[in-house]
C-alpha cells in the first residue's frame, strides 16, 4: 500500500497541531526537513508497509475560518515553525485549506444529530471519491471537550441511532459525532484529544460492524511522556511513592480551553487514570493547569514527586519540562495516520491497543508504561509487516 494514495482527515483542521502537522507534512515531502519526532521513520517500523508523504492527502472539518496560511505565521511568530519555510509552503496550505470543510456545533447546527452527521460523513466520502484515495483516516486535534453525561443510549447502537434522529436531543458531543460521521463513511478514526470521542461501546459496535479500526486517546506529547518513563522506576525499585503534584502552564488556544474548569477536567482525568495505573495504587496527585497567555505557544510543567525509600527515608524528585506541544504532537498525528492506514489495509477491527504508545489514556490496552508500550509497538509492527 505503500503508493496508495491515503487520506487524512483532520477534525479541528485549522487548529495549532493540524495546521503544524499540514505545515510538517509539506515540508517533508518536499524534502526541506529531516523526519525529527517521527516514530514511522525509525528502524524498528522500517518493514511496515505504510504510505509515503507523499501519498498523504489532507482535508479536515473546523469551525474557524482563519486560513491554513494566516495560522502558519502565527505559529511561525511562535517559534513553532521556522520562518524560512513559510514561503515554501504557502501554496500547498492554501491548497489544503480548501479542502476544509464546516465543522459541527450542537448550538447552530439545527435539526437531528443524525442529519448532521451525514453530511460530516458526506463531506468525507466526497472528498475520498475526488481523489481516488485507497481509504482516508480521520483524526480529532479539535479543542478539549468537557466530560458528557453517561446516558444508556451510548452502551447500545440501535439506542443511539434512534436517539440521533429525535429533532431536539443531542445525545453525542461534537467529538462523539465526529466518530461516528467517520465509521459511517467508511474510515478509520483517531481520538488524539481526552474529549469522549469514540471511547463508548455503541460506537466500539458500528466500527466492528463495519470492519474499522480505531485509536485513541489524548496524545502523549510532555509531562505525561515523561511519567509513563519515571514511575516504573519507583515500583520497579520498590519505592514508596506519597505524592506526586504538577502544575502545567500553558497559553495559546489549549491555555484558553482549558482555563475553564468544565473544559480541563477531562484533561485532569486522563492524566489520572494514566498514574494511578503506573503506580499500581492511587497516591494524592494534585493538578494544576494555568492559563498564561504570554507563553504562547509554549508549554511548562513541573512535577514535584515525594517518595520514600529504606527505613522510611524521605526523598523528592522535581522535573520541569517545557516544550512547543503542537512540534511534538503533530509528527505523532502523521505517524498515527500512517500506521492506522496500515492497520485498516491489513483488515485489523475495533480499538488498536498497541498504539497505547502515543496516547495518555489507551482505547483497548491497560498498559502505561513507556518501555513496555514500545516493545508492544515494535512486535505489532512486525506482525503487520509480515
Amino acid at each position: 500500500m505503500a503508493d496508495e494514495p491515503t487520506g487524512l482527515w483532520l477534525i479541528g483542521a485549522r487548529g495549532s497541531v493540524a495546521t503544524t502537522a499540514v505545515s510538517g507534512l509539506l515540508a517533508l515531502r518536499a524534502g526541506l526537513v529531516p523526519a525529527t519526532g517521527c516514530v514511522t521513520e525509525r528502524p524498528e517500523l522500517a518493514g511496515l508497509p505504510l504510505p509515503g508523504w507523499s501519498d498523504l492527502v489532507v482535508g479536515g472539518h473546523d469551525l474557524s475560518h482563519t486560513p491554513l496560511e494566516k495560522r502558519a505565521e502565527h505559529l511561525a511568530q511562535g517559534g513553532v515553525l521556522p520562518h524560512h519555510l513559510l514561503g515554501a509552503v504557502r501554496a500547498g496550505l492554501r491548497a489544503v485549506d480548501a479542502e476544509i470543510r464546516d465543522g459541527y456545533h450542537p448550538a447552530t447546527d439545527d435539526g437531528p444529530q443524525a442529519d448532521a452527521a451525514r453530511r460530516l460523513a458526506r463531506d468525507i466520502t466526497d472528498f475520498r471519491d475526488r481523489h481516488g484515495l485507497a481509504r482516508v483516516v480521520v483524526v480529532n486535534v479539535s479543542s478539549t471537550e468537557p466530560p458528557v453525561p453517561h446516558v444508556p443510549e451510548h452502551d447500545d447502537l440501535a439506542l443511539l441511532e434512534r436517539a440521533l434522529a429525535d429533532p431536539v436531543r443531542r445525545v453525542l458531543p461534537p467529538s462523539s459525532l465526529a466518530a461516528y460521521a467517520a465509521l459511517n463513511a467508511g474510515c478509520p478514526f483517531v481520538d488524539f484529544t481526552p474529549s469522549t470521542g469514540i471511547a463508548l461501546p455503541a460506537l466500539d459496535a458500528l466500527a466492528r460492524q463495519e470492519g474499522l479500526p480505531y485509536a485513541g486517546r489524548d496524545g502523549k506529547t510532555g509531562e505525561t511522556l515523561v511519567r509513563t518513563v519515571l514511575a516504573p522506576m519507583f515500583t520497579s525499585r520498590a519505592l514508596r511513592v506519597r505524592s506526586w503534584a504538577g502544575t502545567n502552564l500553558l497559553g495559546g488556544g489549549d491555555g484558553a480551553t482549558l482555563e475553564d474548569p468544565a473544559h480541563a477536567d477531562s484533561k485532569l482525568r486522563s492524566k489520572a487514570r494514566g498514574l494511578e495505573s503506573l503506580l499500581g495504587e492511587p497516591v494524592p496527585a494534585p493538578l494544576h493547569i494555568d492559563n498564561v497567555p504570554d507563553l504562547g505557544e509554549t508549554k511548562t510543567a513541573w512535577d514535584h514527586v515525594s517518595f520514600e525509600g529504606f527505613l522510611g527515608a524521605r526523598m523528592t524528585l522535581q522535573f520541569t519540562w517545557t516544550g512547543l506541544d503542537s512540534a511534538l504532537a503533530a509528527p505523532l498525528v502523521l505517524d498515527l495516520a500512517r500506521l492506522v492506514a496500515a492497520a485498516h489495509h491489513a483488515g485489523q477491527v475495533g480499538a488498536l491497543g498497541a498504539l497505547g504508545f502515543f496516547f495518555k489514556d489507551p482505547l483497548g490496552s491497560d498498559e502505561h508504561r513507556f518501555a513496555e508500550q514500545t516493545r508492544e509497538l515494535h512486535r505489532w509492527a512486525s506482525e503487520l509487516g509480515r
